[in-house]
């Protein structure tokens, strides 16, 4: 056993940090990372322990956490392959000859994406190493305010010191315990994009049971290589978001061509002599039961904080019982002097990467007296990567009328069709926008919704104009760039109350 002593020490979901500042960190290295080299960059002597606990079907991966290895980077990049599909598609009406028919090989995508996450880890490696960030790959709990017991591969143990500890664990996926089978025989993220093979044969049959919305990225783009997907859904998609954008977002897949079962609930599922899997569920409207093979389930019901192994317990740490994440002030402290967390494992807090890396850049300034600066957790922008991307900063129009009445809301909306659906002659009927604002004085911009192509980057830069206040007056004095699909949010100006029809016409 030896030890080292430090200034920080920080915790990320597979890792720790010592120095003036240590982190624990694990999953969420990329906002630990950034955190780590902001705070080696101020002066302080920083380390992190990172390890990463295998997923149930074995799977592990390298430094970087879960953005990196098994969410955001790997499920963009294959969501850009089931878009290629589409694309194909259109092309033809383009003009390309293109023979047919088209098939898509899973197994040259997963490597080229994994080739990419694994020349991310490098550079993580790489990063640390420039800021003089000391990274230890063992595991980490917590002995006291200061003090971390580190554990190796091998079973030695070691010990760390630190004026600060920080942790940033985040969350794995979450089984549905109750339901037989489930453990044994389905996958989670932390194990799709990570497969070497396709998760079905050629004419795949795919079971995604829905309670979050990594359910639909993971169904489109798994229809998009041309994969038989069906999205089993409890009660609502996309639970938390705009519930009318949610509906688009589902309507279009479902013409896109990913099957949908309603209000059911899975019961067991079991492996016949053949491989395949027989899921068993109920059918609660109905109250009927159901059963049907598939080749694959996916589970995507959630995330668990990753707090059990870390040693709160003893601390006296205060947590929240039903979710088990960690109770944070705004400034990101905890309930135990100098020990500090952020990301996903903070109660209350947005479970998105670049949130967290801001908020982590932000404490480590605080923790080295450069700054007295917050996070400001209001006015998040985001998108869902479904096929027909969805996109939004600020409040969701139910949000907004819970706290500013019916009456007190101005809801502008408009139905578009992008130019780059016209010649292909694709449905547009989902493709649409509105901006909820105040309805009195300067009509302040409330919450702003967008379904379309690269709704991401739409959302982005709109995102800025909530930082500064962003009235409706705002939006229809900036000029549109055309022919573009953000142009239209500049020129909307149809309200919900008035009754009439909000499709744009014309270009």
């Amino acid at each position: 056993m030896w030890s080292i002593k430090l200034g920080c020490f920080c915790f990320d979901l597979n890792s720790f940090y010592l120095s003036t500042l240590l982190y624990l960190r694990g999953q969420f290295l990329p906002r630990v990372t950034a955190a780590l080299q902001a705070t080696a960059q101020l002066g302080q002597k920083v380390a992190v322990l990172d390890y990463v606990e295998p997923s149930l079907k074995g799977t592990k991966w390298g430094l970087g956490g879960t953005c990196v290895n098994v969410g955001c980077i790997p499920k963009k990049l294959m969501h850009q392959a089931g878009l290629l599909g589409t694309a194909v598609k259109d092309a033809k009406k383009y003009g390309w000859q293109i023979p047919g028919p088209i098939q898509h090989d899973w197994v040259t995508m997963a490597e080229a994406v994994q080739n990419h996450v694994r020349s991310l880890n490098w550079g993580h490696r790489v990063q640390l190493q420039d800021k003089k960030v000391k990274y230890l790959n063992i595991k980490g709990s917590l002995v006291n305010e200061h003090t971390v017991r580190g554990l190796t591969k091998a079973g030695k143990e070691m010990t760390m010191t630190a004026k600060n500890i920080v942790i940033a664990t985040g969350g794995r996926p979450k089984y549905p315990t109750n339901v037989p089978g489930a453990m044994e025989h389905g996958v989670t993220s932390d194990d799709i994009f990570w497969l070497k093979k396709s998760p079905g044969k050629t004419t795949a049959r795919l079971l995604t049971w829905c309670l979050s919305d990594v359910a639909l990225e993971c169904a489109g783009f798994l229809t998009g290589i041309g994969l038989d997907t069906t999205v089993m859904v409890r009660s609502i998609a996309l639970r938390g978001f705009d519930q009318q954008m949610a509906g688009l977002v589902t309507d279009y897949m479902e013409a896109y061509g990913t099957k949908f079962a309603w209000e059911c609930i899975p019961k067991r599922v079991e492996k016949l002599s053949s491989g395949a899997l027989q899921v068993t569920w109920t059918d609660t409207k109905a109250d009927q039961e159901h059963k049907d093979t598939y080749d694959s389930v996916l589970w995507a019901v959630g995330r668990a904080p990753e707090t059990k192994a870390l040693g709160l317990d003893k601390l006296g740490m205060q947590l929240n019982k039903e979710t088990g994440k960690i109770i944070v002030g705004a400034d990101e402290s905890t309930s135990v002097p100098n020990i500090y967390a952020f990301g996903d494992i903070g109660e209350g807090r947005p479970e998105l990467t670049p949130t967290a890396i801001k908020a982590g850049k932000l404490l480590a300034r605080r923790l080295a007296g450069q700054s007295t600066e917050l996070m400001n957790y209001d006015n998040v922008p985001t998108t869902v990567f479904t096929p027909l991307e969805y996109g939004c900063v600020g409040l969701s129009e139910e949000e907004a009328e819970k706290r500013h009445g019916k009456d007190g809301l101005e809801v502008f909306h408009a139905f578009y069709k992008p130019l780059e659906f016209t010649v292909a002659e694709r449905d547009a009927n989902q493709c649409y926008l509105k901006v909820v604002c105040e309805r009195g004085g300067d009509q302040r911009i409330l919450g702003l919704h967008f379904t379309g192509p690269n709704a991401g980057e739409v959302t982005q830069g709109f995102a800025l104009g909530f930082q500064c206040g962003a009235t409706y007056s705002h939006l229809l004095s900036t000029v549109g760039i055309h022919p573009t699909c953000a142009e239209e949010l500049t020129k909307v100006n149809i309200t919900k109350r008035s009754g009439l029809d909000a499709t744009v016409t014309g270009c």
